[in-house]
């Protein structure tokens, strides 16, 4: 057991020392982090097309090398100060259209081969994916924060890589169509949960301070 806590351990920490290589070379490269994050949309357009012919396992490369671009593109800009509200707007909106251009692949994919039910289960996947992100957006306009559920982003991009790697396509669509869906339920529920919370401590204070009047 020990042993393989430091084999993970040394895989861990010589990727993190890859990774700070990488982003230390953007930096020096002065290139811009909202230039890396549409490298990133570039890359994962791509990876559509190869989909969309079902080149799975060179489209599953592809993803990879494009989640690079969105893992580094954060840190270049922390390193470099050039962290601003719009390149975190803009981060998130490209990483929608990646993640909606790869399912549309599917969908090409699918209707090419008249396959309908695996159509209409990539559209129900790219509903989820979308709602995902809205329902954290309107949350956080109402509650301070709205992370909660099993399948953001990052588990999403994982999942694709797995089914485009191993051809395993068909079942990791079933889960992140289920996982997904799951996922805006639960972060609704903790919504309504913490709205209510919020309101009723509202609702406590006024007539907590009432009673100190009158006791005035």
């Amino acid at each position: 057991m020990e042993s393989k806590a430091t084999w993970t351990g040394a895989v861990g920490r010589t990727c993190n020392l890859l990774l700070v290589k990488i982003v230390n070379g953007l930096a020096l490269s002065k290139i811009h982090p909202n230039v890396l994050t549409f490298i990133g949309l570039v890359i994962n357009i791509y990876a559509a097309r190869l989909l969309a012919i079902g080149a799975f396992w060179q489209a599953g490369l592809v993803i990879i090398g494009a989640g690079l671009f969105d893992m580094v593109d954060g840190r270049v800009a922390r390193q470099t100060g050039q962290v601003t509200r719009f390149g975190g707007f803009f981060d998130s909106v490209v990483d929608r259209y990646s993640d909606l251009a790869l399912l549309i692949g599917l969908l090409v994919y699918y209707g090419n081969l008249n396959r309908p039910l695996y159509v209409v289960l990539t559209a129900i996947v790219m509903v989820a994916s979308v709602m995902i992100s809205y329902t954290r957006a309107r949350a956080e306009n109402t509650i301070p924060q709205c992370k909660v559920g099993f399948l953001e982003r990052p588990e999403r991009v994982v999942l694709l890589i797995i089914g485009a790697l191993f051809d395993r396509m068909a079942p990791v669509l079933w889960i992140a169509a289920i996982l997904g869906n799951l996922t805006v339920v639960h972060r609704m529920i903790f919504t309504y949960q913490e709205a209510q919370r919020l309101e009723d401590a509202q609702t406590r204070v006024p007539a907590s301070n009432s009673s100190v009047a009158v006791g005035l």
